[in-house]
C-alpha cells in the first residue's frame, strides 16, 4: 500500500510542476540548491549511483532509493525515469515519511 502513496504523491508532485527529471536536471537541481530530496532507482548504473550519491551528500541533499526505473518513471506517467529530483519542501517532507 505504501509503495502507491508514494508514487501518487510523486505524480502530484510532477503535475503540480515540483520536480525534474534525468540525470543532468537532477544534479544542476541539487547544485543550485533546489533540490530537496533525490529518488534513485536501484537499477541505475554504478556509475549514475555514485555521481548522484556523491552530489547530493556534497550539498546535503537526502537520496532514496526505489525499486525500478520502470517504476519511477510510472509514478510521473513518463518512461523510465533513473534519477527525480523533488524541488519543493512539503512534498520531499512527505515522500521522506512514506519511503522510510
Amino acid at each position: 500500500m505504501r509503495e502507491n502513496q508514494w508514487m501518487s504523491l510523486l505524480g502530484l508532485a510532477n503535475r503540480a510542476r515540483k520536480i525534474t527529471s534525468g540525470e543532468e536536471l537532477a544534479i544542476k537541481e541539487i547544485r543550485s540548491g533546489k533540490a530537496k530530496l533525490v529518488l534513485l532507482s536501484a537499477d541505475a548504473s554504478s556509475n549514475t549511483a555514485k555521481k548522484v550519491t556523491d552530489k547530493c551528500k556534497t550539498y546535503h541533499v537526502p537520496v532514496r532509493m526505489v525499486e525500478s526505473r520502470e517504476i519511477l518513471g510510472h509514478a510521473i506517467g513518463r518512461e523510465a525515469r533513473v534519477v527525480v529530483a523533488v524541488l519543493d519542501a512539503g512534498f520531499a517532507k512527505k515522500l521522506l515519511t512514506l519511503l522510510d
